[in-house]
């Protein structure tokens, strides 16, 4: 009998919550979070000797990064508490060697799939949906990093962010609400939700393509591990693309 090509699901975790119960904790941490973002931020551009711009150094991004990862991972250790388990149990952040197919998966998304998606609105509306437009937010983030920033830029941007954004969306959200709502319906409110907070329009078609696949990635495995490789490869293409161009 051959071996399945893919480890089992985890099966520690089972979280089962409702659309409103979610959407207020999410709510209530966001709302901390850009607040003890906007503390940090301030002090940091106030005790330095730059001024405040349009495009904040990688020091702000970092902590402003940090201020708003802080509340979710302290509610995420909450809920997994009141569980009676550990975070990375409880929300499937497991990884195995199978994930490490996220690596091509993301890479091909940042290269292939973000061209096919943008392809046809670039045509439509060329003036709004070009590639420099596009990566206007990358963009910006290299050209403030200089020498040793980058390095901190890159963690921040490929490792931070991914850990973080998969285990809020996910594995909080959508883990939460497939086993009330299906896995369907919980993968595509998921992909929007984690599509809209990134507030940059113009990045929405591309972002909620890439959701999908990250959605398809947990439901396939119940587990973050290939979601988390999937997304990391897919912001270190993008920050080297910007940076190598």
């Amino acid at each position: 009998m051959t071996q399945a090509p893919w480890p089992p699901p985890s099966v520690e975790h089972k979280p089962k919550r409702s659309l409103l119960s979610i959407l207020l904790l999410w709510v209530g941490c966001y709302l901390v979070a850009v607040l003890l973002s906007i503390v940090v931020t301030s002090s940091a551009v106030s005790g330095s000797d730059n001024k405040a711009t349009d495009n904040p150094t990688t020091l702000v991004l970092a902590l402003s990064a940090l201020g708003l990862w802080l509340p979710f991972i302290f509610m995420l250790r909450w809920v997994a508490r009141r569980a009676g388990t550990d975070l990375r149990t409880y929300f499937g952040l497991r990884f195995t060697k199978i994930d490490l197919w996220g690596i091509p998966l993301g890479v091909f998304s940042q290269v292939v799939l973000m061209n096919v998606v943008n392809w046809p609105l670039n045509k439509w509306w060329p003036d709004t949906f070009n590639p420099q437009r596009v990566e206007t937010r990358a963009r910006d983030m290299v050209d403030t990093a200089h020498g040793a920033w980058f390095i901190v830029l890159f963690v921040v941007v490929v490792i931070g962010a991914p850990l973080v954004e998969e285990l809020i969306y996910r594995g909080f959200i959508q883990g939460g609400l497939q086993t009330r709502i299906g896995s369907t319906w919980a993968l595509m409110i998921t992909a929007a939700w984690f599509t809209l907070v990134h507030m940059e329009p113009i990045e929405f078609p591309g972002l909620f393509a890439f959701a999908i696949v990250l959605g398809l990635c947990y439901r396939r495995t119940q587990r973050l591990g290939l979601s988390v490789i999937t997304h990391l490869a897919f912001n270190a293409t993008g920050l080297l693309l910007v940076a190598l161009s």
